[in-house]
């Protein structure tokens, strides 16, 4: 583990983001989807975006095949390798690490219906279905002949596994650059009909701002989907201080810590009542920063509008910060839960407030702070999921 004390930095060189906000974080709607007797609310993407998720499946031949979890992660990653400058094509040093709690999900669900009806699977079902096929594409697209190619699996902190990892490498030395994130596309009848299952999915209506989180009962849970991918560097404190002397305009945003946190929970889909694996993850991240918790000025929360898990965060989040807490903040009210995406939106999220200074309040009663106290300069992000991992990243603008 690095602390502050190290001479080097990881710094965010462009970031890419493909969800329900589209190209605006100002700008969102939910979608109604119909299972069964039931109609639900969900995060989709927007047409325009639709369209270039399709244009991009049409590019290549042998993109035709992918999962649209896949594609979306492809759409993120050109995203952030664009903003970075890394264009043309990156150096073979470039790795790839990218985070999905359930892949190819689409792709596995259709396999299997096929398999159901006539007892047939092609070839290619299993190479496009496992996990490791999500972050192959992007480094395949990405144009990288030798770098690193790691995907992860860790439920809904699976996209800040995927960015430790990422890290841990730069740190060491074992690569020069890192396209790393977190992609998801659930939104499918049968996931759906999972999420509905747990007793937890929103009752309200698409238009109602169905996921509130920090509103408490009932719960409001809403299934999302989208794409973050970061183009990480690492570059020491001096190089650094030479470039914003040439160019000052321009933000810089530097990650900081990623932290993580377990604990033996004996029901996969529970948490403990305190939060132990958030407090964990988030003196973890804070250490690694070397950044007293004081100096943290927003929370961009897990939060996922579950009455339980909303209530277990806020007490983790006083066992770490007191009783004075820093801003809460959530984008998951604008875009839905997007599982094993959501950490790494979440980041993208927070790199937003560094930028805007501002949010969007909440239409709804809730915790959630309506519009800052005071100027954002530091960020905590927060990520939890199934089987008691949760996950946490401290980003600053410099």
């Amino acid at each position: 583990m690095i602390s502050a004390a190290s001479d080097s930095l990881i710094i965010i060189r462009g970031r890419g983001r493909v969800a329900a906000v589209g190209l605006d974080w100002a700008a969102a709607t939910f979608q109604s989807r119909s299972l069964g007797s039931h109609t639900l609310a969900v995060g989709g993407i927007p047409e325009a975006v639709e369209q270039a998720l399709q244009l991009l499946r049409k590019q290549t031949a042998s993109y035709r095949q992918l999962d649209r979890t896949v594609l979306l992660a492809l759409l993120a990653a050109r995203q952030a390798t664009a903003a970075a400058g890394w264009l043309p094509q990156p150096a073979p040093a470039l790795g790839v690490s990218i985070g999905s709690s359930r892949g190819a999900t689409g792709r596995l669900e259709q396999f299997h219906e096929d398999f159901l009806a006539d007892g047939t699977v092609p070839a290619a079902a299993s190479p496009l279905t496992t996990l490791g096929n999500v972050a192959s594409w992007v480094a395949y697209d990405a144009g990288t002949a030798g770098g690193a190619a790691l995907s992860h699996s860790s439920t809904c902190s699976s996209a800040f596994q995927a960015l430790g990892n990422a890290v841990a490498w730069l740190r060491a030395g074992m690569a020069e650059r890192f396209l790393a994130g977190g992609t998801e596309a659930p939104l499918t009848d049968f996931t759906l009909a999972q999420m509905q299952a747990l007793g937890i999915y929103s009752p309200f209506a698409a238009a109602d701002f169905p996921c509130r989180p920090g509103a408490g009962r009932p719960s409001t849970f809403v299934l999302g989907e989208g794409a973050a991918v970061f183009a990480l560097e690492k570059i020491s404190r001096a190089a650094l201080h030479a470039e914003r002397a040439q160019q000052p305009a321009a933000p810089v945003f530097c990650l900081e810590g990623v932290g993580f946190g377990f604990e033996a929970i004996g029901s996969k889909t529970g948490l403990s009542a305190d939060g132990q694996h958030f407090q964990t993850a988030m003196r973890e991240a804070l250490w690694q920063a070397g950044a007293a918790p004081e100096t943290v000025d927003a929370v961009v929360l897990h939060s996922p509008g579950t009455p339980a898990g909303d209530a277990s965060e806020r007490r983790a989040l006083h066992a770490v910060f007191g009783e004075t807490l820093p801003d809460l903040v959530s984008n998951k009210w604008r875009i839905g839960h997007t599982l094993g995406a959501s950490a790494a939106l979440s980041l993208d999220f927070a790199c937003h407030l560094l930028t805007a200074q501002a949010w969007p309040p909440a239409p709804f009663p809730t915790d959630l702070t309506p519009a800052p106290t005071r100027p954002i300069r530091r960020v905590l992000i927060n990520a939890a999921g199934f089987g008691g991992n949760a996950a946490s990243a401290v980003v600053s603008v410099v």
